[in-house]
């Protein structure tokens, strides 16, 4: 089974590319199939809209990440609370990056002032991909405890350290060269004496928390050692002599202010040399260093002083052995401020040092993990709201269907209608008056494009009115009557349904589900082989998606009818995606209850068991030992369902409505549905209450039940 891992730093400046270079290279190495996605692009000021961590990992020919979101897309969706949308079309290119693929490494974004959401939405992005959290973080200037402190309150964001969801953290920098302030200052290296007892620290108390470490990364200078170039573009300086401008790395940085004699112990290889333009004894004495072997990194000049013509002529022997010169207009002190701010990310084009770190990472993640990946993990995979939604959509297009909407002039369902035709969800008929529909679609602000026919009722009612007959005559309907019911617009659509003139009937935003339902019973008629018709509601949790039925439908079903309702509702989970684990809910778990109601329920249960052994189905349950596994461990130890029931199957219609209305109002959650189970062509429901988004995942819903009705003929 593909897996799906997010990293996901603990604040900025952990090294967050770094990291996600060696893990994908460390994994791809194993041979093991991996692609990369940072659904949301995190430029830095140079990189031009360059979302750098997929531009680096798409050098390896093996690997396609797919394209981020851009910055101003996400903060203008999540401005304007459109974040659902969002974790949609993030679920539908990671989908996409999975496929042939055993692993998909997922960046996470790193918390900054320009996208303060960043934290909330890792989480969300997180739900959606039913991912597993690695953590990736840096000491800086913690000690061991409060980092690890630091670790574990990140954890309480993704359900706690015990959370099987958290697979663990790397830590990276150990070791790193820390000033007072907490910023890494590479001239530091090598002068701070306790920095070995530091990482011993870490090792030992990280040894004894319950988040597993799987990278212990020390730092090393050599993979943020940037190019001379890199700085120069940084700088934006004027390069008087270009030497070695592409092949040199900086180590270190010396400000040269003194005299030579005390100066000279600064002229060493690899150090950026940085004086005023007009201090010719520097430039000299460098010169002189060059000549003599040394490989000085670079000699950067300030205050837009060009040395004398002279002097330059002076120096072209050293020149010749490849010292870059450079020429900023600054003065020493603003250019020592734009050498603080330089980034040491790697760009895109260092390949000697995308190498280095790709190998220098994944040399210090634990081997042994990255093994473990191709392994099926023990938690239970869930389908998200995001997920389900996406799947929704994807199932509704490749249907190509056509659902009609007898409500055609109530404002949302017009909204709904042309959503479906832009997204390409399903064709739909909104029977109504044309300029009445116009006009609301008008106010709206909303455009009726291709993909939404309006079909006045006036106009094709008596078509209808033989054909009624035909299907009621047995029921003695006369013309006269069968007109007068036709003037009801759920009779015209369902009549459209039984003749196979669309593929599905949608209604209930201003109808009652009774006067939704009878109609189709009437004409359309349930599914052979179906005793009754049931309803489910999809309830799209924070985490997951879950199934409860009946909660329309049935008032007091019998045991019979209970067990029917059962796998009627666990095939429709199979039928979109969900593995059924299906919970018989009463107000007693097992045979600690006795009672009439009890006693249906237990029925029911081995009834549904016995006509489909192919399913997971227990009863009775309470809704807490179903749902929680701390109560299912007390209440029902040895249940296949207790504690991760995912269909709720209630003893009647008091229980069930009463249920699924507190858990959508107190939750404020998403509820799809009631969805008809047992029509022989799909009618479906809508609360009076539905919103837009409501309307359109409930058309998809049925456009998918009429394709899978379809295929179930042939």
């Amino acid at each position: 089974m593909a897996r799906t891992i997010m990293l996901v730093p603990v604040g900025s400046g952990v090294g967050l590319t770094s990291v996600s270079l060696g893990l994908v290279h460390a994994i791809d190495r194993h041979g093991i199939k991996v692609n990369f996605f940072k659904p949301v692009a995190q430029p830095s000021d140079n990189d031009n809209g360059i979302e750098r961590s997929s531009a680096i990992i798409e050098l390896n020919p093996n690997i396609k990440p797919p394209k981020s979101f851009s910055a101003a897309y996400v903060a203008n969706l999540m401005s304007t609370n459109k974040s659902d949308t969002l974790l949609e079309e993030i679920v539908e290119r990671a989908n996409k990056a999975l496929e042939d693929n055993d692993v998909l490494i997922i960046e996470g974004l790193v918390p900054s002032r320009k996208q303060q959401y960043s934290n909330g939405l890792n989480n969300k992005i997180a739900r959606a991909l039913d991912a597993e959290v690695v953590f990736v973080t840096a000491p800086g200037s913690d000690t061991a405890l409060q980092q690890k402190e630091r670790i574990e309150i990140a954890c309480q964001s993704f359900g706690g350290v015990q959370s099987e969801r958290i697979l663990g953290c790397i830590v990276n920098q150990i070791n790193a060269p820390i000033d007072e302030h907490g910023v890494i200052r590479p001239d530091l290296a090598g002068t701070l004496a306790n920095s070995q007892k530091k990482q011993m620290e870490v090792f030992q108390l990280f040894g004894r928390s319950p988040v597993r470490v799987l990278g212990y990364v020390p730092w090393n200078e050599d993979i943020i050692a940037p190019r001379v170039i890199d700085l120069c573009s940084h700088l934006k300086a004027k390069v008087l002599n270009e030497g070695e401008i592409h092949t040199r790395r900086l180590r270190s940085i010396s400000f040269c202010a003194r005299s030579i004699p005390n100066m000279v112990e600064n002229f060493v290889a690899d150090k950026l040399l940085v004086a005023s333009g007009d201090r010719s004894d520097v430039i000299v004495s460098a010169c002189l260093a060059a000549m003599n072997g040394v490989k000085i990194g670079a000699l950067l000049l300030t205050n837009d002083y060009e040395p004398e013509e002279a002097v330059m002529k002076l120096c072209q022997q050293a020149m010749a052995t490849g010292l870059p010169i450079l020429l900023v207009k600054t003065n020493t002190w603003q250019t020592s401020i734009d050498l603080q701010s330089f980034n040491h990310e790697v760009p895109v084009d260092d390949k000697d040092r995308i190498r280095l770190v790709q190998e220098f990472m994944a040399s210090h993640i634990d081997k042994h993990w990255i093994n473990d990946l191709t392994q099926v993990p023990k938690r239970q995979r869930r389908l998200s709201p995001a997920a389900f939604r996406y799947q929704l959509t994807e199932m509704a297009r490749k249907a190509g269907k056509t659902i009609v909407l007898p409500e055609g002039e109530e404002p949302r369902t017009i909204q709904a209608a042309t959503v479906c035709a832009q997204r390409n969800i399903a064709n739909c008929i909104l029977l109504g008056n044309p300029d009445t529909i116009n006009r609301i679609a008008q106010q709206q602000g909303v455009e009726i494009g291709s993909g939404v026919t309006i079909v006045n009722p006036e106009d094709i009612r008596d078509r209808y009115i033989d054909p009624m007959v035909k299907l009621r005559e047995h029921k003695g309907l006369t013309p006269v009557v069968a007109a007068e019911q036709l003037q009801d617009n759920v009779v015209l659509a369902s009549m459209m349904l039984a003749l196979d003139e669309v593929d599905g009937l949608v209604s209930g935003a201003i109808h009652t589900t009774a006067n939704t339902i009878r109609p189709p019973l009437q004409l359309v008629k349930t599914a052979p082989g179906a005793s009754l018709v049931s309803s489910i509601f999809f309830m799209l949790l924070p985490e997951q998606v879950l199934i409860y039925g009946d909660c329309a439908i049935n008032p007091d079903p019998t045991a019979d009818q209970l067990a029917d309702i059962a796998i009627q509702s666990a095939d429709s989970a199979i039928a979109f995606g969900i593995k059924p684990k299906v919970a018989m809910i009463s107000y007693s778990t097992g045979t600690s209850g006795t009672g009439s109601d009890v006693d249906k329920v237990r029925e029911a249960t081995k009834l549904a068991k016995e006509r489909r052994p192919d399913l997971i189905i227990d009863g009775p349950l309470q809704y807490d030992a179903a749902v929680m596994k701390n109560v299912a461990a007390s209440k029902a130890p040895n249940s296949p369902v207790a504690g991760e029931a995912n269909v709720f199957i209630f003893p009647d219609l008091n229980t069930g409505n009463t249920t699924y209305k507190a858990v959508q109002r107190s939750a404020d959650l998403i509820s799809i549905g009631p969805m008809l189970q047992g029509m022989r062509k799909p009618v479906n429901d809508l609360s009076r209450g539905a919103l837009v988004d409501d309307i359109v995942y409930t058309i998809a819903l049925t456009a998918i039940q009429s394709k899978q009705a379809q295929d179930s003929e042939i």
